[in-house]
């Protein structure tokens, strides 16, 4: 049966993997960062993207009202993303910071 609400769940979908691979961004980018303080900024951004991800599926089960949350929540552990929520794809990013030596705080911007 259509509810209506497909189209927010999609959208809702699409923004929990961008979220997702912004997350993963970070915390490559920390585990790359020479630097403590950007390591540490890096980890913290990664976290903030992670307070996201948790906001989107609260958001999902209020809007299901708590139908089909384990089925979500398989989704939030297996779901692979491409893109950023910048909509920038993960793998150009994960090229920018390849072969960069992040050694300061303004190295990381």
């Amino acid at each position: 049966m259509m509810t209506g609400k497909e189209d927010l769940l999609t959208a809702l979908g699409e923004a929990f993997l961008m979220e997702k691979g912004t997350k993963i961004f970070y915390s490559e980018a920390a585990e790359k960062a020479v630097n403590a303080d950007a390591r540490k900024t890096f980890n913290y951004l990664a976290e903030w993207e992670g307070t996201h991800m948790d906001y989107i599926l609260t958001l999902y089960k209020g809007i299901l009202e708590d139908w089909g949350v384990v089925t979500f929540e398989e989704f939030k552990e297996r779901a692979e993303t491409s893109t950023t929520e910048a909509g920038i794809p993960l793998k150009e990013l994960e090229g920018k910071i390849e072969n960069y030596c992040i050694t300061d705080e303004m190295g990381a911007l």
